[in-house]
């Protein structure tokens, strides 16, 4: 018998479609589309960190979406819904491209992760230690106090980071405000 999820049932199921989107993107020959923000940090937390959202990064949002549609995904409508992303009737989750790359470029592409054996799929997130260091990018601006405790709970729950590569990061988000020493506390 496998052994349960770590995941709540919701994001692995939000998972499982993410990853047979982003195999459909890789077939039509483009990259694989990357997983970022709250969805990444409950990925890399195993739902101790929950969103409600799955941030995406593409050059190749038209094609993104079409892959989506196939699989039944809607761009929701009316008073009181969110408007600028894609839902799946069967999940409470939304999916909506962010950017064109995570972080404006600045990150070592090296360090994304492809994600296998995921339902027939695999998928790319950002690597824990860039994911950090957004979540530190964000306490430092004053705008998302809580995202602290978020990269406080991942770099705990990852103690075999890069911590060079983690340190320079965390500088560079937090226009050097910051370092690891804020994460150890």
């Amino acid at each position: 018998m496998p052994a349960p999820s770590p995941y709540r049932p919701e994001f692995e199921a939000a998972l499982r479609l993410f990853a047979q989107v982003s195999v459909a993107m890789a077939a039509r020959g483009f990259q694989r589309p990357i997983l970022v923000g709250g969805a990444a940090a409950e990925f890399y937390s195993q739902s101790a960190i929950s969103t409600g959202d799955f941030d995406l990064c593409t050059f190749r949002q038209e094609a993104l979406e079409e892959e989506m549609q196939k699989l039944g995904f809607v761009r929701p409508s009316g008073a009181g819904q969110m408007l600028k992303g894609w839902v799946h009737p069967e999940l409470a989750l939304g999916f909506e491209v962010v950017a064109d790359t995570p972080m404006d470029g600045n990150f070592d592409r090296d360090t994304l992760v492809l994600v296998e054996n995921i339902g027939e799929g695999a998928f790319v997130v950002i690597s824990v230690e860039d994911l950090i260091a957004d979540r530190m990018g964000q306490y430092a601006s004053g705008t998302a106090r809580d995202r602290l405790d978020q990269a406080r709970t991942l770099f705990r729950l990852h103690p075999a980071l890069d911590r060079v590569y983690l340190e320079r990061r965390i500088r560079e988000e937090t226009m050097g405000d910051h370092g690891i020493e804020a994460l150890e506390d």
